[in-house]
């Protein structure tokens, strides 16, 4: 009976729709919610377009192709969400972009530079969190697992 309710189709859908709900999601937390995203937030939008796109072609098209591709969207979006979290725990920096460098030996006026070319948002601060893990820690969790069930839908191509 599993195998009837797990077909390719079900787990397109499943797949894309997981990623669709992470990006609506994303969008709801900006809009809705205010937290204006960071770049890196940014960048792990956009493999869930990619997921996204993947799900329709391989729901009107046959083959490995479409969903070899909404898993590695799914992948690399879990890959820059724990680049993500390393950025925002400390474990190692982040693109100079959005981070902060820290200020000692800086003279005021080398620190007044670098408060203006900041940007607004920064990829080092975690602006929401659920059982102690960010919102780039639960995209990473997510999207590894949404990569199994894109997995499992290129087995049954």
């Amino acid at each position: 009976m599993i195998q009837t309710i797990l077909t390719r189709r079900n787990l397109v859908l499943l797949a894309a729709g997981g990623s669709l709900g992470l990006l609506l999601g994303a969008f709801a937390f900006q809009y809705i919610g205010g937290m204006a995203p960071c770049k890196l937030c940014i960048w792990q939008r956009w493999p869930h377009g990619v997921a996204v796109a993947a799900g329709l072609l391989a729901l009107m098209m046959r083959g490995r192709f479409w969903p070899l591709v909404g898993m590695l969207g799914a992948a690399t979006t879990g890959a820059i969400g724990i680049y993500h979290t390393g950025v925002e725990r400390r474990w190692w920096e982040g693109p100079t972009s959005c981070t902060s460098s820290g200020t000692s030996g800086m003279s005021a006026d080398d620190l007044l530079e670098q408060i203006m070319a900041a940007p607004l948002i920064r990829c080092d601060e975690v602006p929401w969190e659920m059982f102690t893990l960010s919102m780039a820690s639960w995209n990473a969790i997510i999207s590894f697992g949404l990569a199994a069930i894109w997995l499992m839908a290129w087995k049954r191509s």
